[in-house]
């Protein structure tokens, strides 16, 4: 630790430290030593003395040893000092800390630097000799600066010393000999040196610096008006001296000013000439003394002239269009000119004017347009070939400018190409025409997304040898613009030739948005809208998709730039890529916003297949359930039941009587494969009794057995080719029951092909089971209810026509296909 309390040596007189220079130059060695006598520092008698350095606050290593009269001694060399400024301490040990005994301070630099560029002016207000200098690089150490000057054969002198470190100052006139000359330097001096600049030998007369002359007057010399006579002064303290003055002018219009030389005199007037019409001036003059080279006062103060006018001169450039009017027979003109140059307005143009004749002296030709501007619209009649243009200001008009209105019909140019002539130029080329050509007009327009027309913008080349030409009117950097060259023969106006470029390029202000139009599992069609051509700043070289999936897997394609769609094929099912545009110029490339999209897993043909197979196994599962549930209804309604009459009830049935004796029936064989023709049943109509039989039945037998309606029946036999119809009385006993239908025999024919048999033989029956009444195709097989005997004689024949009608009834198509034959004892309805 170092305590900052140290022991009063100062007072004492027990430590001394001593440096070999307390002012070194930078780098250089510092050698140091520090002495402790022990007997004046009461606090070490008894101690032993050990001896420490510190620089700043940073310890030095060093040794100690034993000097004389019982002083210990410490010496230290430092080899290189590469501080500018640092403080050397002498400390002891004391109680277990560093006491500060003695301390040197040390400061390090350089040399002072040369001064230079020394140069005084003589100011004729007070005589003061007023110098400057600049100083060289600063040297680390306190400097001294002095100004020298020293007389013609006299000592030097400190003419003045700069104040506040700044480097200039003035030698008062006392100290200065006028028309003489006197050698001024400047000195620079420090612990390490001393500097002077170079020395100036002047007269401190010929550096004098004037006071600058004052403008009186400024008018128009009559009879030549190109040019102005300027009167001036100059102030007391010069009137004895003969100056050399300039002249400078400025229009508003001129980039630099225009200066006269060569004025000589004290006082007086000058003629200058070359000035435009009616143009201001602004004026200014300053002097020195014409017999040395000194210096020129300050510029005086200013004065404005505006010079008179005069007529405008010179031919107007125009350039036109027509077209033939709707109706009346008349030429619409647009005619364009340019502005006089100030050379030729002579003045401020008040306005222009457009006549279909030239002016003749004493009369003014009629006046189509007349105009502050520096087009015209107007209409001529069909077959005006020239028209006359003409400028005029407040001191007359120029002379007419013929403009002949010809066809655009002429021989276009091969080729024309343009490119940059600067950030706001234009230079454009093209190939020497093969006719003779008199002008070029260029033509451009800056493209936009909304229309519009600059009608100053177009120019006239008059060399007709010419292939070049460079536009510099309202070109502006990064924005496209369309050329158009016409060449004027002597007779016509060529077609123009077209071509478009910038001046400038760099990268689209941003790139088109994209937008999915369509996506499947292996491709995206994108989209996007065309960026204004504003934002283009330049020509659009390309587009590049770039697109990657999340496995970092990148891919680009580059884009037509007439195009604004583009498809991405073979990507990967169910991914997701992220896509973004990048828009390239010849000045960069503008990477356009990110889009997300998802691949699907199907295409729409697959989706489309898959639904409609799911559709048909859903119609089939649906389909097979309801057969499962309704397996009844669906046999009935693929395989019918038809009853088999041969099975049936009343193939089965036979009453007793026959029972008892057998019919013989001849040529009865083996029966077979039966087919039922036709079937009737015929049921009672309600109130309506049947007619009697032959034979009244007995009460008994009446009462027992109910009667039974008459059946109708439809017979084939043999005699009638298989096909008969007999009509059978109603066979029907008192008390017969209306409810029960009369089943009849049945014959069967044999199969087609086979020769016909004799009918077998089948019993008749009555049932109350309505047989084939219900609408379905399958009739439920019959049922015999009850059987009747018949008693007495069977009533021979049918009584009349209407017991058994003619035709069968046609609800019992079955039942059509049913035949009765006869036994003998079957009489009640035998056939005939």
């Amino acid at each position: 630790a170092v305590t900052h309390f140290f022991l009063p040596a100062g007072t004492l007189g027990c430590a001394s430290v001593v440096v070999g220079s307390p002012i070194v130059p930078l780098g250089s060695a510092v050698t140091a030593a520090c002495t402790i006598q022990s007997e004046l520092c009461h606090v070490l008698e008894r101690a032993k003395v050990q001896i420490t350095w510190m620089l700043d606050n940073e310890p030095v290593a060093v040794s100690q040893q034993q000097g004389l009269g019982g002083t210990e001694v410490s010496n230290l060399t430092l080899p290189q000092f590469n501080q500018t400024q640092a403080k050397l301490w002498c400390c002891v040990e004391w109680n277990g800390t560093k006491q500060r005994v003695g301390m040197a301070e040390i400061r390090a630099g350089y040399p002072p630097a040369k001064p230079f560029n020394l140069s005084c002016v003589l100011n004729l207000t007070d005589y003061g000799l007023t110098c400057q200098w600049e100083q060289g690089a600063s040297s680390h150490l306190p400097t001294s600066i002095e100004l020298r000057c020293a007389r013609s054969r006299g000592q030097a002198v400190t003419g003045c010393t700069p104040e506040g470190g700044r480097s200039r100052c003035t030698v008062p006139r006392r100290l200065l000999q006028l028309y003489r000359q006197m050698e001024i330097w400047v000195a620079a001096t420090n612990a390490l040196g001393t500097a002077e600049s170079e020395h100036l030998y002047i007269d401190p007369m010929d550096v004098a610096k004037l006071d600058p002359p004052a403008l009186q007057t400024i008018q128009s010399i009559p009879f030549q008006t190109d040019c102005v006579a300027l009167a001036w002064e100059v102030t007391r303290s010069n009137a004895h001296m003969e100056l050399q003055c300039e002249l400078r002018y400025q229009a508003p219009e001129d980039p630099a000013w225009a200066l006269v030389t060569g004025i000589i005199g004290q006082a007086g007037t000058t003629q200058c000439c070359g000035f435009l019409f009616g143009t201001q001036y602004h004026f200014q003059m300053r002097c020195r003394r014409s017999s040395a080279q000194g210096y020129w006062s300050e510029w005086s103060s200013g004065r404005n002239y505006t010079t008179h006018e005069k007529a405008p001169t010179g031919n107007l450039d125009a350039w036109w269009s027509t077209r033939l009017a709707e109706a009346g027979g008349r030429l619409e003109v647009q005619l364009r000119w340019k502005a006089l140059q100030r050379r030729e307005a002579n003045g401020q143009v008040l306005g222009y004017r457009v006549t279909l004749n030239p002016r003749k002296r004493g009369r003014d030709p009629a006046t189509v347009c007349n105009t502050t501007c520096t087009h015209c619209n107007f209409s001529v009649p069909v077959g005006t070939r020239r028209v006359y243009l003409s400028a005029y200001n407040s001191a007359g008009e120029s002379a007419a400018t013929e403009v002949t209105l010809l066809e655009r019909k002429g021989q276009p140019l091969g080729r024309l190409w343009a490119v940059a002539g600067g950030e706001r130029s234009l230079q454009v080329h093209w190939a020497a025409p093969p006719a003779l050509v008199t002008a070029y007009i260029l033509e451009w327009q800056q493209v936009s997304s909304e229309p519009s027309h600059c009608s100053a913008c177009w120019q006239m080349e008059q060399d007709g040898a010419a292939t070049t030409a460079l536009i510099q009117d309202g070109i502006e950097p990064f924005q496209q613009y369309n050329i158009s060259l016409y060449p004027l023969y002597k007779d016509t106006v060529g077609v123009p030739i077209h071509t478009t470029a910038y001046s400038k390029q760099k990268a689209p202000s941003y790139a088109p948005k994209l937008h999915l139009r369509s996506i499947s599992k292996s491709s995206a069609e994108l989209c996007w809208d065309p960026v204004p051509v504003e934002m283009h700043n330049g020509f659009i070289t390309s587009y590049t998709i770039f697109w990657a999936n999340s496995t970092t897997e990148v891919s680009s394609a580059s884009v037509n730039p007439s195009l604004s769609s583009f498809v991405i094929r073979e990507l990967k099912p169910s991914t997701l890529y992220k896509v973004h545009l990048m828009a390239s110029t010849a000045g960069g490339s503008t990477n356009g916003t990110s889009l997300t999209l998802v691949t699907t897993a199907l295409d729409d043909i697959e989706v489309q297949f898959l639904f409609l197979t799911l559709g048909l196994i859903f119609a089939l599962l649906m389909l097979l359930l309801i057969c499962f549930h309704k397996n009844g209804q669906v046999k009935q309604q693929f395989w019918p039941s038809v009853p088999d009459p041969a099975n049936s009830s009343l193939g089965k049935w036979m009453p007793a009587e026959l029972q008892e004796e057998p019919l013989q029936v001849p040529g009865v064989r083996e029966p077979g494969p039966a087919t039922i023709s036709t079937v009737t049943v015929l049921e009672r109509a309600a109130g309506k009794q049947p007619p009697a039989w032959g034979k009244e039945p007995s009460t008994e037998t009446a009462g027992k057995f109910p009667a039974l309606p008459q059946p109708y029946v439809r017979q084939e036999g043999p005699g009638a080719l298989g096909r008969g119809r007999a009509a059978v009385p109603p066979c029907q006993g008192p008390g017969g029951n209306g409810d029960t239908v009369q089943y009849a025999r049945v014959v069967g024919d044999g199969y087609k092909g086979q020769q016909h048999a004799p009918p077998r033989l089948y019993l008749r029956s009555s049932s109350t089971q309505p047989l084939l009444l219900d609408a379905s195709p399958s009739p439920k097989p019959y049922e015999n209810l009850g059987f009747h005997r018949f008693h007495g004689t069977a009533p021979h024949g049918c009584p009349g026509d209407d017991g058994c009608p003619e035709d069968l009834p046609v609800t019992f198509p079955l039942l059509q296909g049913l035949r009765i034959g006869g036994a003998d004892e079957l009489h009640d309805c035998r056939a005939f």
